[in-house]
């Protein structure tokens, strides 16, 4: 006899929300704050840590990968930062910290080799918006694979709320990434697509394993 009933995992990747939101917000204020003190020790040390961005197609300048989403080009750059990073980086968390954390590191490499790749010659790129693109791109199709018309409400309102980011994935606007933000966003769907495939394989085991 089978009984087939929805595996655990299919369910919490349905969630719109995160199933601790107290932790998820913890999560997301520590991450907010680690990018105002990195921020700080870069005006207050000697040095320029800005410098530790991607300086594209330089094999000196590929551990800027790693530290590019961390740096901000002054306090402006990072207060524009702050409410999509705080906001998207939560929600983004509605399938537990452990999806999050997986989801993350696929948007904060993929957008910065991406940067490395085609970036501008002769400069550094540095900000936290290509995860925040990443984020964007990630709520906005997760609903989509996952089959789920509350996540898919939630794009559609998120999609009203920062349609006007959507510009900062062409080219044309002085000082602004395009390839980090346009990176960011292929990285979300990369994102949403790997972890909707890894939830939809559980769910035949998890049938498999009530047949008796």
């Amino acid at each position: 006899m089978s009984t087939p009933i929805p595996a655990p995992e299919t369910d919490a990747a349905k969630r719109v929300l995160p199933p601790k939101p107290k932790a998820a917000a913890l999560v997301a204020l520590s991450f907010t704050l680690l990018l105002y003190l990195v921020e700080l020790a870069d005006v207050i040390l000697p040095g320029d840590l800005d410098q530790g961005g991607i300086h594209s197609r330089e094999l000196s300048g590929l551990d800027g990968v790693l530290f590019a989403p961390l740096l901000h080009a002054g306090w402006s750059h990072l207060f524009a930062n702050t409410v999509p990073v705080l906001v998207l980086s939560f929600l983004a968390m509605a399938a537990g910290i452990g999806r999050f954390a997986l989801v993350t590191a696929i948007i904060w490499v993929v957008s910065g080799l991406g940067v490395w790749l085609i970036g501008p010659a002769n400069g550094v790129t540095i900000g936290a918006s290509g995860l925040a693109f990443g984020w964007l791109a990630y709520l906005l199709v997760r609903g989509i694979f996952n089959r789920a018309a509350g996540q898919i409400l939630v794009a559609l309102v998120l999609l009203g709320v920062w349609s006007g980011m959507l510009a900062g994935l062409l080219p044309g606007q002085p000082g602004v990434s395009w390839q980090g933000h346009l990176f960011g966003a292929l990285a979300g769907v990369l994102a949403a697509w790997l972890t909707t495939r890894r939830s939809r394989k559980a769910v035949p085991a998890a049938a498999g394993n009530l047949e008796g």
